[in-house]
């Protein structure tokens, strides 16, 4: 079997070693007689690969004590409104730094019950920024302060933390949590879909300072009460089983990787390789501010638009899936999460510099 070299942006790449392990383990794991999908989330099966899971994120992440680790469904886009039902605490508004369009999607969706500032805007250039932080319009009163560290479709990414000057600060870590080292004590509230760079869609974990829940607004659904979702070890319903074990079969092969400094430390060669085969031509293009471009989602234009779907084509044909860019901002996108082989990054920019030859 040949695998493609997949470079979407999620659901994304899987490590190799995870789906052989995950496809041995698949019919029956350890001595259950029984797959993890089959098996109750309450019995005492599921329940060790759960904790198992956490305690590898929390070694991975240095998560400390004083923070709870739910393991959730919905999407990053239910915590858009999971966020201000939990967190207001009787507050009436919340800051938002607006880089792209997940960042306004948040944005939107917290305007139903709150008062949504937007701080800081980069919409007017096209999102190919983030705006400094002498410019943001901060509410020192606000319930926290939200931002989006990594936007997966316009490829800015934070590469240093904000000054939020006392302000819980909460952050969709969707398309970059793991990639690097993060402080997660200057967060209040760290919330990602799995389905980049931790598993597979149906899993969205959220890590939340204990001492800020508590106290939902009280049209809060159950399910979406992160105190209640603590107090029942995330399974106030069925939990996605299968989602949680293959998270933890990632965070174990990170861990045997060498945790996220190495993930780091690769990432960085990863993303310097395919900027620099950008930047070093005048066939492709790459339209964000250098000291913001994401590690994780490098998207690219060809100086010529009309060749977009030959080049496309010719990525298929040459092993390469994913490729193809956002329908909002078009041209191309290469999603370099932790499971994406260095092996993969190179032969990208080997077809890209050979067909700059050929069409140039």
């Amino acid at each position: 079997m040949t695998r493609a070299f997949n470079f979407g942006a999620g659901p994304a790449t899987l490590p190799l070693p995870v789906l052989e392990k995950a496809r041995y383990e698949l019919v029956e794991w350890g001595g259950a007689r029984m797959s993890v999908m089959e098996m109750s989330h309450r019995g005492v099966h599921f329940r060790d690969i759960a904790q198992s899971a956490e305690q590898r994120l929390r070694r991975l992440l240095g998560i400390p004590d004083n923070y709870k680790v739910l393991f959730l469904q919905g999407g990053a886009q239910l915590q858009f409104a999971a966020v201000p039902l939990n967190l207001l605490r009787g507050k009436t508004r919340a800051d938002y730094v607006d880089t792209g369009a997940w960042s306004s999607r948040a944005v939107s969706e917290a305007k139903r019950y709150c008062t949504a500032n937007v701080v800081a805007s980069s919409r007017d250039c096209g999102y190919t920024r983030i705006p400094p932080e002498s410019s943001w319009r901060q509410d020192e009163n606000a319930a926290y302060l939200h931002i989006t560290p990594n936007e997966t479709i316009g490829g800015v990414e934070f590469h240093r933390l904000p000054d939020v000057n006392g302000v819980p600060l909460v952050a969709d870590m969707s398309s970059n949590i793991l990639s690097r080292p993060v402080p997660v004590d200057r967060f209040a509230l760290i919330y990602a879909g799995a389905q980049k760079n931790m598993g597979i869609a149906g899993l969205t974990v959220v890590i939340v300072r204990e001492d800020l829940i508590g106290n939902a607004l009280e049209i809060t659904p159950a399910v979406l009460d992160y105190k209640l979702q603590a107090d029942a070890g995330s399974m106030t319903n069925t939990a996605p089983t299968f989602a949680w074990y293959i998270a933890g079969l990632v965070f174990e092969w990170m861990e045997e990787g060498g945790g996220l400094q190495q993930m780091e430390r690769t990432n960085a060669i990863k993303a310097d390789l395919l900027y620099g085969c950008i930047d070093g031509s005048d066939f492709y293009h790459n339209p964000v501010d250098a000291d913001c471009r994401s590690r994780m989602n490098v998207p690219f234009q060809l100086s010529a638009p009309e060749l977009d779907d030959v080049f496309l084509r010719r990525a298929r044909e040459a092993g390469f899936e994913g490729l193809k860019g956002h329908r909002s901002v078009g041209g191309m996108r290469a999603s370099l999460y932790n499971a994406m082989p260095l092996e993969g990054v190179n032969a990208l920019v080997e077809f890209m510099r050979d067909f700059e030859r050929r069409h140039a």
